[in-house]
């Protein structure tokens, strides 16, 4: 039978608690949205997967985008041999940048991002989430691509371009949401929300050794003109393939569609009109942004950290220290893959409902890395360290599949401004957190460190307690539609033509 010519919304299953739990969609009516598209690992015959893909590709591109100059502000401030036609030997660089110039050139990026952080989720709630993602990161890639004839020119046109690629990459994470809200099928928002993030993790891992590379061997300016131009090519191919829901993607299959229709529901489209009292208000709301602000401390402090505490206490060398930099963001990369699925098998099953599913994930991770940031503390060896660190960035993965798709449980219409909430404040430990290890970190001694790591085990304690007693899974009042569209909406559940339609 042809799908749209009725309106239905998410068939709603109780959780054990007796609250509203979930939009359900049966396994079997999984099993046949499905069952003509071939076996699950052939995810391009799911267009749902496919955007998730393009998604992490896109946020790839976004980390990609912003550690490039990271790396680059090596080569641009090294010193250079040049031996003149009489044989003298002399060291020359490109920019006579001091420590607190390039601090300054680093953080301006931060400048820049935090301030578009909810209007981009207000934007992407207006006019499409997967437009303003796009738009955000050609921007990006464009600037990026100009960046080494605009730092020739002045130190202050660098900084000004770091901040204005910051405005585009701002609305990123908030639009995201938006792309999920009419994609995602709730009981596989967790495995497609963690799938796009961990191309951030990736494209860290990834970026930084091949910055290195590309420096060595061709310039630092060919890390702009790559990155840049990888930028561009995601751009295209994603404004091509992605379209802004299921129903205006001319080649998803009936089958597919029906089944993200019957799961989420099909809606008129009305102006969305954002409850910011509601938001401000709401503990739900405030315990996601108390968890985001943890997570992201104990994330930052490590991104920034992680390389010198390795060089200075646990004696690596340059290139070891690097590449044990990256080690906890690729096991955190694969993990998020793994936390995804469970937990949406988790909720498929019954075994939890949402609510209990983000609380173990989120706070068990958060105890898991309070326990595991204490033991690299009082270990400090470079095995121990190492390991300690590495397990609890890592097990951060269960963390990102709790609270960073609960914007998504408790208002779905307003993820995306929910999220660029939420990460505002949670870009905050970027411009704070390594401005206070630089202050505790002063004669890089190992009782130093154990101070900046006392810190994060606190905040991520503290976020533990917060985001149990507070946070919930469910759909909260403020969001649900009027009473008189959820009686007409409970009414079609229980008719019986609608009934044998949906069988």
């Amino acid at each position: 039978m042809a799908v749209g010519h009725y309106e239905v919304g998410p068939v709603v299953k109780q959780s054990k608690d007796g609250g509203e739990a979930v939009p359900h969609v049966s396994s079997t009516m999984e099993r046949d949205a499905d069952a003509d598209q071939g076996p699950t690992w052939l995810f391009w015959r799911r267009r749902r997967y496919i955007v998730a893909f393009l998604a992490f590709l896109g946020f790839f591109n976004v980390y990609a985008l912003r550690v490039n100059l990271s790396v680059a502000i090596v080569a641009m401030t090294a010193n250079r041999t040049v031996q003149g036609e009489n044989g003298t030997v002399s060291y020359e660089r490109d920019f006579d940048w001091d420590s607190k110039t390039q601090g300054w050139v680093l953080s301006s990026f931060f400048y820049g991002y935090i301030v578009t952080q909810i209007p981009g989720g207000w934007l992407a709630a207006r006019i499409g989430g997967h437009r303003v993602f796009g738009i955000g990161i050609v921007a990006t890639s464009l600037f990026t691509l100009i960046t080494p004839p605009l730092a020739n020119a002045s130190v202050y046109v660098l900084v000004a371009v770091r901040i204005v690629e910051g405005l585009f990459e701002g609305v990123s994470y908030p639009c995201i949401h938006a792309v999920w809200a009419r994609w995602a099928p709730p009981l596989e928002r967790s495995r497609l929300a963690t799938l796009a993030f961990s191309g951030s993790y990736v494209g860290t891992v990834v970026a930084m050794p091949v910055c290195g590379i590309l420096a060595k061997n061709v310039g630092w300016p060919s890390i702009f003109y790559v990155f840049g131009a990888l930028g561009v090519a995601w751009f295209l191919a994603w404004w091509w393939i992605v379209a802004g829901s299921p129903e205006e993607d001319p080649n998803i299959s009936p089958e597919e569609l029906a089944y993200i229709q019957k799961a989420l529901g099909t809606k008129p489209n009305k102006e969305i009109i954002h409850p910011w009292g509601k938001f401000l208000t709401s503990l739900p709301v405030w315990s996601i942004v108390m968890a985001h602000f943890c997570e992201n401390w104990g994330f930052y402090t490590l991104l920034t950290q992680l390389p010198t505490f390795m060089k200075d206490t646990l004696h690596f060398d340059l290139k070891d220290a690097g590449f044990m930099s990256a080690l906890p963001y690729l096991v955190m990369a694969i993990i998020l893959q793994f936390a995804g699925h469970l937990a949406d098998w988790l909720v498929a099953r019954d075994i939890l409902n949402l609510t209990n599913l983000r609380k173990v994930f989120t706070c068990g991770a958060f105890l898991s890395q309070t326990i595991f940031m204490l033991l690299a503390a009082f270990l400090l060896t470079p095995a121990g360290a190492v390991t300690s660190l590495t397990i609890a960035v890592g097990l951060g993965a269960f963390a990102w599949s709790g609270f960073s798709v609960n914007h998504l449980d408790v208002a779905p219409q307003h993820a995306s401004v929910l999220m660029g909430l939420s990460n505002t404040v949670a870009t905050l430990p970027g411009m704070i957190s390594p401005s206070i290890t630089g202050y505790i970190v002063q004669n890089k001694s190992a009782a130093e460190w154990k101070i900046v790591f006392y810190i994060a085990s606190s905040i991520y304690l503290v976020g533990a307690i917060f985001y149990g007693v507070f946070a919930s899974g469910e759909r909260q009042e403020w969001a649900k539609e009027s009473s008189s569209e959820r009686k007409d909406e409970e009414h079609a559940y229980t008719n019986p033509a609608l009934e044998m339609e949906r069988t």
